[in-house]
């Protein structure tokens, strides 16, 4: 994910836990996540792993379909495959690219999920 990328879904991040007006220590009790984690992910001191992204987008009743659109700009009609956004998580070795233009007002999109052979990630939660 591009640094970019990273600092809106920080920020977008910390927007959804003030929408419900929950604390940091709220937050952690709902999703089994550090304080400490949460603080440093909101503040895009460290880049989520795709289980940590589960836990919050179950906590905010999102996909993380939805939640990653959430951060993109406004979509173009076409995005060519080296333009396309490209998240991963180098601990489980889960890389996620969005190959339809990302919005959240659309209701589908296409994404290319990649695992490297013999990973694993292992949701709480069905994503």
């Amino acid at each position: 994910m591009g640094q970019d990328l990273d600092e809106r879904l920080a920020g977008r991040l910390a927007e959804l836990r003030v929408e419900r007006d929950w604390s940091l220590d709220e937050l952690a009790r709902r999703a089994g996540i550090s304080r400490s984690t949460l603080s440093r992910l909101e503040r895009g001191e460290i880049s989520p792993t795709a289980a940590l992204l589960n836990k919050l987008c179950a906590v905010y009743g999102r996909t993380m379909s939805r939640l990653l659109a959430e951060v993109e700009p406004e979509p173009a009609q076409v995005v060519r495959a080296a333009a396309q956004a490209v998240w991963r998580d180098e601990s489980s070795g889960f890389e996620r690219r969005s190959v339809s233009p990302p919005h959240p007002g659309l209701r589908g999109e296409v994404v290319e999920g990649r695992l490297r052979p013999g990973a694993d990630i292992a949701y709480d939660e069905p994503p």
